[in-house]
């Protein structure tokens, strides 16, 4: 592992709640989508055409490598030599910055994580995506297909990439006994005090949430990107608590390695990679997915609405999802691939049982990075939920 994004939350600006148009159902009339928006009325292409020669792409560092930063990680002058289509590539180091440069038009398609994808789908940013032509989808994990973050209404936005769970790791000669639960960096957290590390985003609020889900159930939480007020308070409730045992928020994750190292850290968010970076550093860490379950993230490829290279686009979604491709970039980023037939072109032939590729029972208890929308993802109706520009203002809060 080379290269990650270096912070993923940012402002959610104006997620559209609801459009003037969208799928027609057979009365001709608009259906909402499944997550309670109608994304604006647009089509996937049936077919493809010639290719155009170019394709430009808003990636995360580490996702469309062409051997420049390290000779053995390319995966795209193949690509080049195989389709004709030259790669340009711009690095988004946030979320947010992924949003505003796909609304300017000038790029292909997005490797957009959870908390971008809705909103790309609600602004009319982002296309459906005919699957039928990215031949490669068919061996895409089923767990990732059609997912809330993915797709709206049955409809496919994008192709998924990779995914990955927010694990606690801690430090084994600090941290006794070994901890299976959030509780460890919530309700005990003061056992820590200074030395309490938690991921920099707004979207950590889900984990406070999905904490709360099991320590007070009485608070009704289903879902963790579904909040109605009470249940939002009482996870920035919890959060401010928190705060004042944290020692550092971190967002680059090889601050995150040097803090374990040091022992400035010793219990927090974590991700795999960076414990098989830190184990690998001589760092004394182990790390869990607790009793609780965890949240976690599903990268997806979209295609731009305004997409000038469009045909040259699908093939960029079909190659990265190919086996070998997603093979080189799961290694190279630290990620399960998206592709189960990924498992047999990896390197390290543990790769995928490290980073639990096709463990679905694994899967099951991650909640994966959803935009919070007003209308709540659970499907209740007779509350609104607070979105996630109201999770940003409360995330500068929490952290002042």
């Amino acid at each position: 592992m080379r290269a990650t994004r270096t912070c993923l939350a940012a402002v959610l600006g104006g997620l559209l709640l609801t459009t003037a148009c969208g799928s027609s159902g057979d009365d001709g009339r608009s259906e909402p989508g499944e997550q309670g928006f109608t994304p604006p009325k647009l089509s996937a292409p049936t077919s493809l055409g010639r290719t155009e020669g170019k394709v430009n792409l808003i990636a995360w560092a580490g996702y469309a490598e062409d051997g420049s930063n390290d000779p053995e990680a390319d995966w795209v002058t193949p690509f080049e030599k195989q389709t004709g289509c030259q790669v340009s590539t711009k690095i988004a180091g946030t979320s947010d910055e992924m949003v505003n440069l796909m609304k300017t038009g000038q790029y292909d398609a997005v490797s957009a994580s959870g908390d971008a994808s809705l909103r790309l789908i609600a602004s009319g940013d982002a296309a459906p995506v005919n699957t039928d032509l990215v031949p490669n989808y068919k061996d895409v994990f089923p767990g990732l297909r059609m997912q809330p973050w993915n797709s709206v209404g049955k409809v496919a936005y994008g192709i998924p990439h990779g995914r990955g769970a927010n694990l606690l790791m801690y430090r084994t000669d600090k941290v006794t006994p070994a901890p299976d639960s959030w509780k460890a960096v919530f309700d005990d957290a003061s056992a820590h005090k200074g030395r309490v590390t938690a991921y920099d985003s707004p979207i950590y609020l889900a984990d406070a949430a999905l904490y709360l889900m099991k320590s007070q159930p009485g608070l009704g939480i289903k879902d963790p990107y579904a909040l109605d007020q009470k249940q939002f308070d009482a996870a920035v409730s919890l959060l401010k608590k928190q705060n004042d045992n944290i020692g550092e928020y971190w967002s680059d994750y090889l601050k995150e390695i040097s803090a374990f190292k040091s022992g400035d850290s010793v219990i927090g968010t974590s991700w795999q990679v960076i414990v098989n970076t830190a184990q690998a550093e001589k760092a004394p860490v182990e790390a869990v997915l607790p009793k609780e379950g965890a949240t976690g993230w599903s990268d997806t490829w979209m295609v731009s609405a305004k997409a000038e290279h469009r045909n040259c686009a699908y093939k960029w979604l079909d190659w990265i999802v190919s086996p070998k491709a997603n093979a080189q970039v799961a290694e190279y980023f630290g990620e399960a691939p998206a592709n189960a037939r990924a498992c047999q072109e990896t390197a390290d032939k543990q790769h995928c049982a490290t980073y639990h590729a096709d463990d679905a029972a694994y899967w099951k208890q991650v909640h994966f990075w959803t935009t919070p929308l007003p209308q709540c993802l659970d499907g209740r109706t007779d509350v609104p939920c607070v979105p996630y520009a109201k999770w940003v203002q409360a995330w500068t809060e929490i952290k002042g």
